[in-house]
């Protein structure tokens, strides 16, 4: 009894040190041993919705691999131009640290001389954590997808422009725009290309795999221009394959002939569960006449 009473004190003693030295470590950690990453971006979708999207995450100084995410942090989202600057909305920060913010097609924007939109993400600070605020300059840039079969060649056409305070489209330059397939889990790449006096043309690959109804979506997608953010346009058609497998039907559990073995075997198990059924009503039959000649015998 004395032994089982040392060991539970040595086990408690042991548990209480290891929850103590965690203590320490967790002590050891502050906000001060994390660098802030306070990053901004827009991305105009294919319906013209145009997505204000910050993440906000803390990174170890030391180990880099070590990264927490700031969430719930409440981030303010501006329109400048000038010395007017106007409220779009407020998003907080997700467990991932991300705060996004949509955009009606409809918006109306803020602009400079040069047909720039001043965007501005602020987050105020808290008891904890410094003020962080990030700004980008972004164009507003027009881009459409177009798909045509000519002379029974599938092909892509990509448009991009600008508009001016007059309306005139203005074709963009040296702008790098990938073409991709939506696929299961991610967009599969098929072409990259510049485009050139806002057009660029592409012949689609053939025998693309599309679903039941051999249809598939293109996206053409700007990434991370310096000018104009991300852009993305999609549309579908229905130019994919679909091949049905057709496998022929083996000798299975639900089909309608199955191996001689399965009813052998099957016959096997039937006969030894009704005979074991049998032989205990059987022997039950006997144990009850047993039981009433030895109350006979008594009787008598």
């Amino acid at each position: 009894m004395q032994r089982n009473i040392f060991k539970n004190t040595s086990f408690t003693c042991f548990l209480l040190a290891l929850l103590f030295s965690f203590s320490i470590v967790a002590q050891e950690t502050t906000v001060d041993d994390y660098k802030l990453s306070f990053s901004f971006k827009t991305i105009k979708k294919f319906d013209n919705t145009r997505v204000l999207e910050v993440t906000f995450i803390g990174k170890n100084r030391e180990d880099r691999k070590d990264k927490i995410p700031v969430f719930d942090a409440e981030i303010k989202f501006f329109n400048i131009a000038n010395d007017e600057e106007i409220l779009l909305g407020t998003a907080k920060t997700s467990n991932e640290g991300i705060a996004q913010l949509v955009l009606s097609e409809k918006q109306k924007y803020l602009t400079d001389e040069d047909g720039y939109i001043n965007l501005t993400a602020r987050f105020e600070g808290s008891d904890v954590l410094d003020a962080e605020e990030e700004e980008i300059l972004v164009k507003d840039l027009h881009l459409e997808l177009n798909l045509e079969e000519i002379d029974s060649v599938k092909t892509i056409f990509v448009k991009a422009f600008t508009i001016d305070s007059l309306g005139v489209q203005i074709p963009v330059e040296e702008v790098d725009v990938i073409v991709s397939i939506e696929g299961m889990l991610s967009k599969m790449k098929i072409k990259e290309g510049t485009i050139e006096n806002g057009e660029i043309e592409f012949e689609l690959l053939q025998n693309i795999p599309g679903d039941v109804d051999k249809n598939f979506t293109v996206y053409a997608q700007i990434l991370d221009n310096d000018e104009f953010g991300d852009v993305i346009q999609k549309q579908t058609v229905n130019w994919g394959t679909f091949n049905k497998l057709n496998t022929p039907d083996k000798n299975k559990l639900w089909s309608e002939a199955a191996p001689i073995w399965m009813y052998i075997v099957l016959t096997i198990l039937l006969v030894g569960v009704w005979a074991n059924y049998v032989y205990t009503i059987y022997n039950l039959y006997k144990i009850k006449k047993e039981g009433k000649k030895i109350n006979i015998s008594q009787e008598e």
